[in-house]
């Protein structure tokens, strides 16, 4: 796997982020409240787009607990795997924000049993792909030239397959099984990533979308979702024997969302070997990922299933 290794970056070098607002899913634990917690720390304003509202509040009350500023963070319940959540929040959002710096689709769901999302999607493809999709598309105009979509994909997209030309197999109606559709939804994130950079490109945007992944770092998501043999290897093996934590997986997603440099298509992950580990280097995605005409299959596919239409062309 190829990498470009950028000079060794960590949080410290965060930029003063005042007056900037930032949208983070899935900020309730794990990569997307370390990512909250860094933000905040240098004046960032963070809306906390998560599904219970409740975790939310404990959330910003561990923060404050921290010395973080209460006043940079705001609760706003979102479920993306229900894309009427998502149009409300969306709705919300824009009423009180003219202007958004940077969203970080952070948040996702990982190999649970097979169920279907409110709008009878595949749950993880509807969460981690479709939702953030449709998001996206409903705040893009609130993001100013420089303003960036960053989006949190896996070292296991490159495992992933896409089944665009099969509906019932999309939705696992045929051969579901949990971690290849994870697989599948991280795939569909990293194209996403790099078809939005294309188009954003094509319209002249100076909106960057930016990729990242963390490697493997222990969150609860391996084993929230998880069942069975899944959750017993990242329980019991993986996550304490390889895993890295959270302060250091979250750097990539960190780097990609405030580094000046970070460009429009980067795809930022740790630069360790496999990518497993280690400080924000810009790797490369998969082929499938790259691929244009993949990417294009699925944003039509995507605007299909959402009736979210961004108004963007391919080149």
């Amino acid at each position: 796997m190829s990498r470009t290794r950028i000079q060794h970056w960590t949080a410290d070098a965060i930029p003063d982020l005042s007056g900037r607002v930032h949208v983070v899913t899935g900020a309730t634990g794990g990569l997307g409240l370390a990512t909250t917690r860094a933000l905040a720390r240098r004046g960032g304003r963070v809306v906390l787009a998560v599904r219970d509202e409740e975790k939310g509040r404990q959330a910003v009350a561990a923060l404050t607990a921290e010395g973080i500023d209460g006043d940079l963070l705001t609760v706003r319940r979102i479920d993306l795997a229900d894309l009427d959540s998502v149009r409300a929040f969306a709705e919300d959002l824009r009423a009180d924000h003219p202007r958004l710096d940077v969203l970080l689709n952070n948040a996702g769901v990982m190999g649970p049993p097979r169920t279907l999302s409110a709008q009878g999607h595949e749950l993880q493809f509807a969460a981690n792909h479709l939702g953030h999709f449709a998001l996206t598309g409903l705040l893009l105009d609130r993001l100013p030239a420089g303003g960036r979509v960053v989006t949190v994909s896996s070292l296991v997209h490159r495992q992933g397959r896409l089944r665009l030309d099969d509906p019932a197999a999309l939705a696992g109606e045929r051969g579901y099984a949990p971690m290849a559709f994870y697989n599948q939804s991280k795939l569909a994130n990293a194209v996403f990533g790099r078809e939005l950079h294309r188009r954003l490109t094509a319209a002249g945007s100076q909106v960057r979308s930016v990729l990242a992944h963390p490697g493997y770092t222990a969150t609860s998501l391996q084993t929230r979702d998880a069942t069975g043999l899944a959750r017993f290897f990242y329980g019991r093996i993986g996550n304490p024997l390889v895993a890295q934590r959270p302060e250091r997986g979250v750097l990539p997603q960190l780097y990609a969302a405030t580094a000046p440099d970070a460009a429009g298509g980067d795809f930022i992950g740790p630069d360790g070997l496999g990518e497993l580990r280690g400080v924000p280097a810009r790797v490369k995605p998969s082929a499938a990922a790259a691929d244009p005409e993949t990417g294009r299959r699925l944003w039509d596919l995507s605007e299909e299933l959402t009736g979210v239409r961004y108004g963007l062309t391919a080149s």
